[in-house]
């Protein structure tokens, strides 16, 4: 009899994400094997999912870590007990996005974080013709990245995301919220536009 797996029920297979992901990778020559992970990320579709998942997914968490960034809250979910992705490959951290971008992104699981470490530079030249391009989202997060056609990513980090924030001075000790955030309207090349609810 199959045990259920409740960070599955709310994010979805995150196994088979992740393994679909590896595979596309050696088929563009990048073998991740021998790397350890640094998060998985899962894009919302509204503001109202967004609280939703996260209220679930920090019953099985031991911190959490919230800060508007690029215009919305973000949250950095520490688990409590890692996941197991490909075959023993731990994952402790889930990035938990809300929308707000004029960009088509995928909902649901949207990127693998794979740390590379110090030889990230050498990694990024060795397989430039498989990358798509470079975030340069802080002083210490600039993943290069891979974006596949179904807008997912695999983004390739010096340091875990957590390890990146830490860094930075931030700190998981506990659960916080960005409590006076609202939905703001958006003005895009299409006009102004809510944020979807």
């Amino acid at each position: 009899m199959a045990t259920s797996d409740p960070i599955a029920e709310i994010i979805g297979d995150y196994r088979a994400f992740a393994a679909m992901q590896r595979d596309r990778l050696v088929a563009r020559g990048i073998d991740i094997a021998p790397y350890p992970l640094s998060h998985l990320a899962v894009r919302v579709a509204d503001w109202d999912l967004y609280v939703h998942q996260r209220t679930l997914l920090e019953r099985h968490a031991r911190a959490n870590l919230e800060n508007v960034w690029n215009g919305r809250p973000i949250s950095l979910i520490v688990l409590s007990e890692p996941l197991d992705v490909l075959d023993g490959t731990p994952v402790s951290l889930i990035e938990l996005i809300p929308p707000v971008h004029q960009r088509v992104y995928r909902m649901g699981l949207e990127h693998l974080g794979v740390v590379v470490g110090e030889d990230i530079d050498d990694f990024s030249r060795v397989h430039r013709a498989a990358l798509t391009g470079q975030q340069f989202q802080s002083p210490s997060v600039e993943p290069c990245y891979v974006l596949f056609e179904d807008f997912t990513h695999v983004k390739f980090y010096r340091r875990s995301l957590y390890d990146g924030v830490i860094l930075e001075g931030a700190r998981f000790d506990g659960f916080s919220h960005v409590d006076d955030w609202v939905p703001q309207r958006l003005v895009t090349a299409t006009g102004p536009n809510s944020l979807p609810r």
